[in-house]
């Protein structure tokens, strides 16, 4: 049974893993560097479906039935589903989930929730649950008509600003039969470096994912450096470069080991996201698609995984609030013994 140690890091003791993986995109995402990765490709936006927001929800169930499909599983055989989204109220979830009759954990941590996710199944796996669906997305039209304007106004996007990722991943996390395995999780605080401009969420986002992964180094005495990877969700251009300079001034510089789920998904020079990726649905992809398969097939033997999130809302925005930041960090290691 997973063990706090340190001040919030928390050590699956169990033999916890990932079952199974699967990413479902669109267009964009098709066309990126990691296209072929996805496992799914609808170059229809809304999937078939009314609404873009009908069409995420479409998206999360495509990839709970691709991730179930590879383990040889069955919705039945799944303990409880862990989902969140960036709409209010979580309705892409939600809905998502309806016809499913598995216990429902509605999760939001903003662009975080995949580890959010991730970190949860693992310690109900290693306690009260034998298998675990971690479940996220996010879609450019839904959260541009949230968060910003409409597409039909046609607003300027300035240099920081992120393209929201029209994708969902999802993991099959479970008890003894999983690989890549999960040794820790730690959930991170929630900071708050002041920024009030939501097309600057890489700053805001930042401050978040370095205090979450310098907090993990302290409580497990490691070093940037005994990793294979280090990847945060969706700093961008401009976050992920804010990232590397505090995690200097703490102590842990990061080296050619370290990445963001924003930079890699799109081209920046060629797809005009301006600073990267973001959205629930880019770490989910990119970890479920892309990293973890590294894992599982030997290309990549441990990994840091930072899913990073702002937690505004249009309300609060429009209240002129600052926009906190939060992440959660996921251990993975293609080892079965322990790595601490």
């Amino acid at each position: 049974m997973a063990h706090k140690i340190g001040k919030q890091t928390l050590i699956i003791d169990g033999v916890v893993g990932i079952r199974s993986s699967a990413a479902v995109g669109s267009k964009k995402e098709g066309e990126g560097p990691l296209g072929k990765d996805f496992d799914i490709i609808n170059d229809d936006s809304r999937f078939g479906e009314k609404t873009w927001e009908k069409a995420e929800s479409k998206m999360q169930e495509l990839a709970c039935w691709k991730a179930l499909k590879k383990a040889e599983a069955e919705m039945k055989d799944v303990d409880f589903i862990f989902a969140g989204d960036l709409l209010n109220q979580c309705i892409a979830s939600a809905f998502s989930a309806r016809g499913s009759k598995v216990p429902y954990i509605g999760l939001y941590g903003a662009c975080s929730t995949f580890a959010e996710a991730v970190g949860l199944s693992a310690v109900f796996a290693d306690s009260a649950a034998k298998n675990c669906l971690a479940v996220a997305s996010s879609h450019f039209c839904s959260a541009e008509r949230q968060y910003r304007f409409p597409l039909e106004y046609g607003g300027q996007r300035p240099p920081s600003a992120q393209w929201t990722a029209t994708a969902a991943g999802a993991a099959l996390v479970s008890k003894e039969e999983g690989f890549p395995f999960i040794k820790a999780v730690t959930f991170g605080t929630v900071e708050d470096f002041g920024i009030n401009d939501q097309n600057n969420m890489g700053a805001a986002m930042a401050p978040a994912a370095a205090e979450t992964l310098s907090q993990f180094f302290k409580d497990t005495y490691t070093d940037p450096e005994d990793y294979d990877l280090i990847v945060t969700g969706d700093l961008g251009f401009v976050g992920a470069n804010l990232m590397k300079e505090l995690m200097e001034r703490k102590g842990f510089p990061l080296g050619e080991n370290y990445n963001d789920c924003g930079l890699m998904l799109y081209d920046r020079e060629k797809q005009q996201v301006e600073s990267g990726a973001s959205g629930c649905g880019c770490s989910a992809s990119v970890l479920s698609g892309h990293v973890i398969p590294m894992l599982r097939d030997g290309m990549l033997k441990s990994v840091l995984a930072l899913s990073t999130g702002a937690l505004m809302s249009p309300t609060s925005v429009q209240q002129g609030e600052t926009i906190p930041g939060i992440a959660h960090l996921v251990c993975f290691s293609s080892e079965k013994g322990g790595i601490f």
